[in-house]
């Protein structure tokens, strides 16, 4: 069992984290929707089965890159190869919405 000395410090680093992902969240879907309202965009396919969405969440956004996947072929510890990932059309305009350019999403690391 952790003492008020050792757990206490700890719960409020674990808030602070929780707090700095709800913040991000927040920005992430506030940047989305204001990208829309200036492209006059009413909505896009984030739903299954391509359906249209009109408030798109964090979690819809995360779920449209959950799949791409950047690949790298090793020979031993070096990197002879990177495949970056393929973006579909409506990651491309995402991004765009959020004010990011598919070269940073692309960009090796």
């Amino acid at each position: 069992m952790l003492t008020a000395h050792k757990g206490q410090p700890r719960i409020e680093a674990l808030f602070t984290l929780y707090f700095l992902a709800l913040l991000v969240q927040a920005l992430i879907e506030r940047e989305l929707r204001q990208g829309l309202q200036q492209a006059q965009i009413d909505q896009l396919p984030l739903y299954p089965e391509a359906r249209a969405c009109r408030r798109p969440t964090t979690e819809h956004i995360l779920r449209l890159f959950s799949l791409a996947e950047r690949v790298s072929v090793l020979a031993g510890e070096q990197i002879v190869r990177v495949f970056p990932p393929t973006l579909t059309e409506l990651q491309r305009q995402v991004l765009r919405l959020l004010g990011v350019p598919a070269s940073a999403y692309l960009a090796s690391t």
